[in-house]
């Protein structure tokens, strides 16, 4: 098992380093080349920019049993198709269960933008947030979730 983070726009870092750190995980952060990341314990890989490279490089990059760290629904399904894992940056966690729902509800507010809609904006990161990526990481790591 290996945790392997969309590190372009993630936040909560220190919480994904600390629960691999606490049990002895390798830890993957990909992002491309706009982007500077520091860690002394992450292994750090860049990407070459454009469009959906690190996506791309992440996908081919999991395996089965792999936890993968990513807010693109995109991303979650396709190594939810490896089975792998995937949670979101604020913990929630992505399964055969609610993935079809999160990529349709995707394409409608897609379809509403592009029709000069508007959709709501993203929340303010939490205390919460932080608690529940720590939280379930650790169950995903500990193998409590099915």
């Amino acid at each position: 098992m290996r945790i392997i983070v969309d590190a372009d726009a993630c936040p909560g870092r220190d919480l994904i380093e600390k629960a691999a750190k606490e049990n002895s995980i390798d830890v993957i952060m990909m992002c491309d080349y706009n982007h500077v990341l520091t860690s002394d314990y992450s292994t750090i890989r860049y990407i070459e920019s454009g469009f959906q490279n690190v996506d791309t490089a992440i996908a081919n990059e999991t395996k089965l049993g792999d936890i993968v760290v990513s807010q693109d629904y995109g991303v979650a399904a396709m190594v939810l198709g490896k089975r792998a894992f995937a949670i979101s940056p604020t913990g929630y966690i992505y399964d055969n269960d609610n993935i079809d729902r999160l990529l349709f509800e995707r394409h409608l507010s897609q379809k509403v933008r592009r029709g000069g809609g508007r959709t709501t904006n993203h929340k303010k990161r939490s205390n919460e947030d932080d608690e529940r990526l720590y939280k379930n990481l650790l169950k995903l790591i500990k193998g409590m979730v099915y």
